[in-house]
């Protein structure tokens, strides 16, 4: 019925003896040629068609999970811009014929949103605005939307040893969305979000019209850092505030089995590490063995902003069950610790940083919680016998909180988790193939260890991380979605400051043009 439909829905709107999607795409290039007064060669080298040779290749080229790979629900068309004019030019194209518009920076969006939809729609890439402008001068950066974090902190380095940014872990994560949604990282515990430091930006609206911090407003600025960009314009860039990091850090990966005490330790993190220093962050991996043999390992794994002799008293004194010795220990500088993190040898090449896609790639699920009291050893004892029981990878990862989290305020910015979270949960879980049956069985995993965990996370609202984007929150239909509707996963992500989001899309985006499963809605609207 669905196909049908649409089939009817563009022969009607575009009167053209052909199939629907051909006329679209002919339209489409006809209307991009007239807006920017350009050839039809020039034109041809940004766009790419289902009829394009090249046109998997894009697709999939930073597609971070092969769960989309294949889907019905592809962009009609594909648009690689190099100038902002092309980018308007398409929101003007768009409008007019009556398209969805959708986003990629990175193509880690869990859910796909970014270059998925249910409704004919074109997808702009951002690959090739990703400007990178250092200022060390007045300790800021611009970052165009599509640069990566592992552009960004390769160029900082190149500029400055004195300088960092705290942001996400995995270097292939896109700017864009990272910030739009808050930017976990690291050294959170230190230094906030990553939308904690941005100063400015350049967002092109419903009307192709291209607004910094003074035009769009307070309000607008407020909402896309850590609100759903997305779901107001465009991002073109961020104007973001370094911060200092020592000349010496040092990192641990602390393996522990359950023979070890694994369990134990677990619980015992839980009252520690969002006490701790904030120039401390300990994470926790705790997974399984991905096969029959049914055993689960732990790491703890750590990034210090400071070196060995200043580490090991404090682990001494705030986790001695963990038995953290220097010699587990490495000293590096910023930069080191970046590669650290994301799995890379330290002494290898910084290049392997400006990699965009990922080395290895797996259908992947994920839902998170935050928890706000310690689970008692019975609670997280059933975790455990969940993922022994999967054959399959999966794991929980543990980011703590506290520290410089604690000082800001709920409603500082739209991302709300802040004072009285110890930490962070993600459930995730992850397969070979895409096939719907075995997509099926590792889903219901995904939400049957989330429905256990019910009793021992956040409540009223149960919140989740907005970057972490979870369709299961809200099945809520793919267009017009109410307000009422919308709130169910809105105010998981962002609590009390959805009703704020809300009116001020209303304001800025009132025909509701920048939409997804998940955007912020308008505040009058209602079910379809």
């Amino acid at each position: 019925m669905e196909i049908s439909y649409l089939v009817v829905f563009f022969i009607l709107l575009l009167p053209i003896s052909c199939t629907a999607s051909t006329l679209v795409e002919k339209k489409f290039k006809e209307c991009l040629i007239t807006q920017l007064h350009e050839k039809s060669e020039s034109v041809e080298k940004i766009i790419f068609t289902k009829s394009s040779s090249q046109y998997p290749q894009v697709l999939e080229a930073l597609e971070q999970n092969p769960r989309w790979v294949n889907s019905s629900r592809e962009p009609l068309l594909i648009l690689t811009p190099f100038h902002e004019s092309e980018i308007q030019a398409a929101i003007r194209c768009s409008t007019e014929l009556g398209l969805q518009l959708r986003v990629r920076s990175g193509g880690h969006d869990y859910e796909g949103l970014s270059f998925l939809s249910k409704v004919p729609f074109v997808m702009v890439d951002l690959i090739n605005i990703r400007s990178i402008e250092v200022n060390l001068a007045d300790e800021t950066a611009w970052v165009q939307a599509g640069a990566s974090l592992g552009e960004l902190y390769y160029k900082i380095s190149k500029a400055s040893n004195l300088y960092g940014f705290p942001a996400g872990t995995c270097p292939s994560i896109g700017i864009g969305g990272h910030i739009s949604g808050g930017g976990q990282g690291i050294t959170l515990r230190k230094h906030g979000l990553a939308a904690d430091h941005v100063v400015d930006a350049y967002i092109i609206d419903a009307d192709g019209k291209i607004h910094d911090r003074k035009s769009m407003g307070e309000d607008v600025f407020w909402a896309i850092r850590g609100g759903s960009a997305t779901s107001f314009g465009v991002i073109l860039a961020w104007k973001i505030r370094l911060v200092r990091v020592p000349p010496i850090v040092t990192g641990f990966n602390v393996h522990r089995t359950v023979e070890e005490g694994a369990k134990n330790l677990i619980h015992r993190w839980q009252y520690i590490a969002h006490e701790v220093h904030e120039d401390l962050v300990i994470r926790v991996f705790a997974q399984n063995s991905g096969d029959k043999s049914k055993t689960f390992r732990t790491t703890f794994n750590s990034i210090f902003l400071g070196g060995i002799d200043r580490l090991i008293p404090l682990m001494n004194k705030s986790f001695p069950e963990l038995g953290l010795q220097a010699r587990d220990c490495t000293e590096m500088n910023w930069i080191q610790s970046v590669m650290f993190i994301a799995g890379f040898n330290i002494d290898g090449p910084l290049e392997l940083l400006l990699n965009r896609t990922t080395s290895f790639k797996s259908s992947f699920k994920a839902k998170s919680d935050f928890v706000k009291e310690p689970i008692p050893k019975s609670g997280l004892e059933g975790a455990w016998k969940m993922l022994l029981e999967e054959e399959t990878p999966a794991g929980l990862i543990f980011e703590p909180y506290g520290g410089r989290m604690n000082e800001i305020s709920e409603s500082e910015t739209p991302f709300p988790h802040r004072k009285g979270n110890l930490y962070n949960i993600q459930y995730l879980i992850n397969w070979e193939g895409n096939s719907k049956e075995a997509s099926k069985r590792y889903l219901h995993w995904a939400k049957m260890i989330y429905k256990y965990m019910t009793p021992y996370v956040s409540k009223s609202p149960r919140a989740a991380y907005f970057n972490y984007k979870d369709l299961d929150l809200g099945k809520n239909k793919h267009d017009n979605t109410s307000y009422s509707k919308a709130s169910i996963w809105g105010e998981k992500y962002f609590k009390g400051n959805f009703r704020r989001l809300a009116q001020i899309k209303t304001k800025f985006d009132p025909q509701n043009f920048f939409r997804n499963e998940q955007s912020i809605p308008l505040l009058n609207s209602h079910p379809s």
